[in-house]
């Protein structure tokens, strides 16, 4: 039987059993700068390469496609997050909905996505700081990172979420100077030129390259949803999530289509297509290499990575956290620090994760890529499972629990967010066509996690029956 939702915490830092709790320190403006942190990397760098599939007119519409989905998404995952506010997130909405293994399979795929971002990002910031300090690997850089970061999570929230509050604004406004300063470069006939997957007429290969260009424009929103894991954490999240999350996805929006229109209006968009720093390069076709302001965002563009990455570890310990204490995941992983009120092993445990990846990058290929760039697919992987699992929790709960509070109600219902569910499925499906070596170690992965999790039970069960037939 589907689970019904668990009473709300307790304002206090310990729970009714004594052991400390998550704490409510989170106001509106520190949830959205969460839910755009987690995010804003993707407006920095990695949704170029859409281009070299799609070109800049099919990629714009691959970017309006993905962006409806996610505006679709998160107003159908705000009526989840108000009405069942827990650090599992979708853990815990699949677990109302349809009970313990279907949300093993939810949670677990979202700690994929969560926990498999960080080590990409992670790396891009070691290869900048690597740029300006040869003396220091990626590896080393990234190491420091990881490092640093875990240590403000488990510091505590308030300072955690100040921190990304300022990296995020900081990012944002570097954003608004790329825009202005490339501003009197830009023409409409250097963004069209060639805009359909290299040619300048729509053919039915554009129509692929359209498709194919998916991932890079989910780069551009991938995470948002990560804000519903600090549901836990946020004073009156009935009111404060609705208004960050709108917030938070309008914000995206007007970032990913202004910086993706400006930049390749700027010149010949071909030359940023497969390059890991477009905007500083556009910038330079603009004001040439010597302006203060290509150096300004070449240093101010890392507050961008940074926001991303240290917003998706308090994402990814949230949901490792309350897995743990649910039982689901070893009840190591669910202890909070009794000083701080966060929840420090989930924290680390995640982090080690991604510093094996990042060792791990140079030595290991799959499908002629390395192992980050398969990663961050995998992490689109997860993410996508979880939003169809999400999408139909909401139907179902509509259905077995009409009465449930519902503090905000998915506008559109049905259609919005049976468009969310039907975008996501057929995202996945496209993705795991192009991408079929990381779609098999996807599913290696997730079958080799929910296996586990069904041994678990079973033996439990098992060690239950005995323990009754012994009493007896």
């Amino acid at each position: 039987m589907p689970a019904s939702p668990s009473e709300r915490p307790s304002h206090s830092p310990h729970s009714h059993t004594g052991a400390p709790s998550l704490q409510r320190r989170l106001g509106t403006f520190h949830l959205w700068g969460i839910a755009v942190g987690l995010v804003i990397s993707g407006e920095y760098f990695g949704w170029s390469y859409g281009w070299a599939t799609a070109g800049t007119l099919g990629f714009l519409i691959t970017t309006v496609m993905v962006a409806l989905m996610y505006a679709a998404l998160i107003f159908s995952y705000t009526e989840l997050t108000t009405s069942i506010p827990r650090a599992g997130g979708p853990f815990a909405y699949v677990l109302a909905a349809y009970g313990p293994v279907p949300a093993f399979i939810a949670g677990f795929a979202s700690i994929v996505e969560l926990v498999f971002a960080p080590p990409a990002i992670a790396l891009a910031i070691g290869a900048y700081l690597h740029v300006q300090y040869p003396s220091i690997t990626a590896q080393m850089a990234a190491t420091g990172a990881y490092v640093i970061f875990m240590a403000l999570n488990i510091a505590g929230v308030s300072i955690a979420a100040t921190f990304e509050l300022i990296v995020t604004i900081a990012a944002i406004v570097e954003l608004l100077i790329f825009m202005a300063v490339v501003a009197p470069g830009f023409s409409w006939g250097h963004f069209i030129h060639d805009g359909w997957a290299g040619s300048d007429t729509f053919t039915p290969h554009a129509i692929i390259g359209i498709f194919a260009a998916v991932p890079f424009a989910i780069w551009f929103f991938l995470a948002i949803e990560g804000v519903a894991m600090t549901a836990e954490e946020a004073r009156a999240p009935q009111r404060t999530i609705p208004m960050a999350y709108i917030a938070g996805i309008t914000t995206l929006m007007l970032l990913a289509f202004g910086v993706m229109i400006m930049a390749g209006g700027v010149g010949n968009w071909k030359l940023l297509a497969n390059l890991n720093d477009p905007l500083p390069q556009a910038m330079l076709s603009v004001v040439g290499p010597r302006s203060g302001y290509v150096h300004m965002l070449v240093w101010l563009g890392l507050f961008g990575l940074v926001a991303s990455f240290h917003g998706i570890i308090m994402g990814y310990s949230r949901q490792i956290y309350a897995m743990a204490r649910e039982g689901y995941l070893p009840a190591l992983l669910g202890r909070v620090h009794p000083r701080f009120g966060t929840p420090w092993a989930a924290i680390l445990v995640g982090g080690s994760v991604g510093l094996v990846a990042i060792y791990a990058d140079q030595y290991v290929t799959i499908g002629g890529q390395p192992l980050t760039a398969n990663i961050v697919t995998m992490s689109v992987f997860g993410a996508l499972t979880m939003y169809v699992f999400a999408m139909g929790s909401l139907f179902r709960l509509r259905h077995t629990q009409p009465h449930l509070h519902r503090p905000w109600r998915a506008p559109g219902y049905p259609i919005i967010p049976g468009f969310a569910l039907v975008a996501a499925v057929l995202s996945f499906m496209g993705m795991a066509i192009s991408n079929p070596a990381a779609f098999g170690l996807y599913l290696l992965i997730m079958g080799t996690g929910v296996g586990m999790h069904l041994l678990a039970r079973w033996q439990k069960n098992r060690a239950t029956m005995e323990k009754d037939t012994a009493m007896h």
